[in-house]
């Protein structure tokens, strides 16, 4: 989206909200694939709607601030380990104090109208980051906690932007800690059941956290690359340059990918004898190449691509319905930056995804969370770190208020080392992948993708 568009919005004063009802005052813990350090953060995600549509017709007031926020409450009776606050107990553990405190809620005015947004958004097709104005749009939820600290702020935090149009925005901010993408849509999703006149919310929520604890004694069976214990090169880790930019592939991009990573190998299958490959291995292979080429890696550096893979499907892992916890691997494919860009073909790569994807088994994520406990809970690895997460089925475009389905749902922005995978509403068949690099690399990067898209 062009960034030329600015506008102004008029926030209310945050209030916090708490369960309509009473609700249990106890200690919870998160699993231990939750609270990796990694994960301690608040994830920003944006809902767009349209005006112009009649809310449902059991919902009689026209304000979606106020309906949203009453269905808010009525669901943290739900959710109500939501409403509490995050503590860290021996070993790094974390655990939350089901206190009721509640999740900050703002109500809000902008001065724009969504066609607008939709104009700005460049080449003409559908909304996705980047967003401009987004700090605006997305909760302030850590300036609501003791200090700022990620430990002691709500762990949700709500926002509802009316628009001129009569349309309006949901900005969300949600703690990592607790709940993956798929989980924070199912709480989104229990919160717009109630909006359009549900008593309860359709899937019944589900700690069960102790589902993922490690074994003990930990013994991992996986040497894990993801968690090394390596430091940030000299030069790395600065984001304030970082600008954001969405690449949109079409159906014949992506397929002439496919062919690509085939050509230098007719003589084999891809792995599991399958001669073809998925959007999101040929996409993660393309732009960790791209990406590798644009910033300049000397040669004999290691490089790491995490595909980020969900496993609340492995039915071995006993995980029931209503599950909102975290359920996502991070298997690592890691190589020198010379090796991938001269040593490995597009399908070489592609194939190392594959193989990367098929080794998160049941054995792997216990594996991951013994991991976890040993090394005290780290953060991935970060330097020269590239993660490819697709988020384009978990349902973010589907959260229906009352209005109708959202023209845009999802991330709000991408960080500096993750590329996001989006729906593009209005492209048919359209894949938006989402990169955030400094802006002298992002001219590099750019014409990597160019050369090929163009040809």
């Amino acid at each position: 989206m062009a960034m030329e568009l600015s506008f102004t919005v008029h926030r209310r004063e945050a209030v916090l909200v708490g369960p309509s009802v009473s609700t249990p005052c106890e200690t919870k813990r998160l699993s231990d694939i939750d609270d990796q350090e990694s994960l301690r953060y608040h994830v920003p995600g944006l809902l767009v709607y349209r005006g112009g549509q009649p809310p449902a017709p059991c919902v009689r007031d026209n304000d979606p601030s106020g309906i949203i926020r009453a269905a808010l409450s009525r669901a943290l009776v739900h959710y109500y380990p939501l409403a509490g606050r995050l503590r860290e107990v021996e070993g790094r553990k974390l655990v939350i104090d089901c206190s009721g405190e509640g999740v900050v809620f703002v109500e809000a005015d902008a001065d724009v109208r969504l066609e607008e947004m939709e104009a700005a958004a460049a080449g003409g097709h559908g909304l996705r980051p980047p967003f401009p104005c987004v700090d605006q749009l997305v909760p302030d939820v850590r300036s609501s906690g003791r200090g700022g600290s990620v430990l002691s702020c709500p762990l949700v935090g709500i926002q509802v932007t009316r628009l001129l149009c009569g349309g309006f925005i949901v900005g969300t901010a949600v703690n990592h800690s607790v709940c993956d993408a798929m989980g924070i849509v199912q709480f989104l999703n229990a919160v717009a059941d109630i909006a359009g006149g549900l008593p309860a919310p359709a899937v019944h929520a589900t700690w069960s956290r102790e589902l993922l604890d490690a074994r003990s004694p930990p013994a991992p069976a996986f040497p894990h690359r993801e968690y090394d214990m390596i430091d940030i090169l000299p030069g790395g880790g600065r984001e304030a340059d970082n600008i954001v930019r969405s690449f949109l592939f079409s159906s014949t991009d992506i397929a002439a990918l496919k062919e690509e990573a085939l050509l230098p190998h007719p003589e084999h299958r891809l792995r599991g004898g399958s001669s073809t490959a998925t959007s999101f291995e040929v996409l993660a292979a393309f732009l960790w190449r791209a990406r590798t080429a644009a910033l300049e890696i000397p040669a004999d550096e290691e490089v790491r691509l995490v595909a980020v893979v969900g496993f609340s499907r492995i039915a071995a892992l006993g995980l029931p319905s209503g599950y909102y916890g975290n359920t996502c691997a991070y298997p690592t494919v890691v190589m020198t930056a010379g090796e991938l860009l001269r040593g490995c073909t597009l399908g070489d790569v592609v194939r190392l995804v594959q193989e990367a994807k098929a080794a998160v088994t049941a054995e792997y994520v216990r594996s991951t969370a013994e991991c976890l406990v040993l090394r005290r809970r780290p953060r991935l690895a970060r330097t020269n770190l590239f993660v490819v997460t697709d988020v384009r089925r978990v349902g973010f475009d589907r959260v229906d208020f009352g209005w109708g389905d959202p023209v845009y749902g999802g991330p709000a922005r991408a960080l500096p080392t993750v590329s996001l995978l989006v729906n593009v509403k209005g492209s048919s068949n359209v894949v938006g992948a989402v990169v955030s690099l400094p802006s002298l690399v992002m001219g590099r990067f750019s014409a990597e993708l160019e050369s090929f898209l163009n040809t």
